[in-house]
């Protein structure tokens, strides 16, 4: 009987929500541990102190975006992440976009409407984290439409949408402006129906 991988790190991060989302779409057995981010255990296995960190047995990863590539591989699902090269690059491209760009032009923004951070409250830099944030979320309605089909890159779900699509949720969930971008919202509700992200997306706050 194979053992169940170990998925360390806090239910409320959404690079955590990726990996167990994967996990779930993989039909995986697997489990989420907490963590304490400064023991000198978690730091043995991740000197970054971030999570998450998957365990596979022996196999030890860390990096939200790499561990879902190599479940994807390990399970040998090409229609998550294709092995044919321009395939491939495609959906890494996207999974890239979403943990750099995507990502940093959120930050500040959430971090002081949705979590409150003291450090996050400044008006001019809140509404410029906004508008930088609205402005990539729009490049996403372009390539919704361009690939058309229901996903980001055309008709079958692959990693590019496990990643987005958590970004999409937060994206819904924070309290702010938004313009009105309908292919985004459609797509949002189209992943709803997924029980998957339902479990890790929709219901798991933003």
């Amino acid at each position: 009987m194979s053992t169940a991988v170990r998925v360390l790190g806090r239910a409320g991060s959404i690079n955590v929500r990726k990996v167990l989302w994967t996990c779930a779409e993989l039909g995986l057995d697997f489990r989420r541990e907490d963590v304490e981010l400064s023991s000198e255990a978690f730091r043995a296995l991740n000197p970054n102190a971030m999570m998450p960190v998957l365990l596979d047995g022996d196999f030890v990863l860390w990096e939200s975006n790499s561990i879902c590539r190599y479940l994807a591989g390990r399970e040998c699902r090409e229609d998550l992440l294709p092995v044919a090269a321009q395939p491939r690059a495609r959906v890494e491209q996207w999974m890239d976009w979403q943990a750099g760009e995507l990502n940093n032009s959120w930050r500040y923004a959430f971090m002081g409407l949705v979590r409150g951070s003291a450090a996050h409250q400044d008006a001019a830099l809140r509404e410029a984290s906004i508008a930088n944030w609205n402005r990539h979320m729009a490049m996403l309605d372009e390539q919704l439409q361009r690939s058309g089909g229901a996903f980001v890159l055309g008709a079958s779900l692959s990693l590019a949408d496990v990643v987005l699509g958590l970004s999409t949720h937060r994206w819904m969930a924070t309290p702010m402006d938004k313009p009105a971008l309908p292919a985004v919202r459609a797509y949002y509700e189209r992943l709803c129906e997924r029980p998957a992200f339902a479990a890790y997306g929709r219901d798991a706050g933003p």
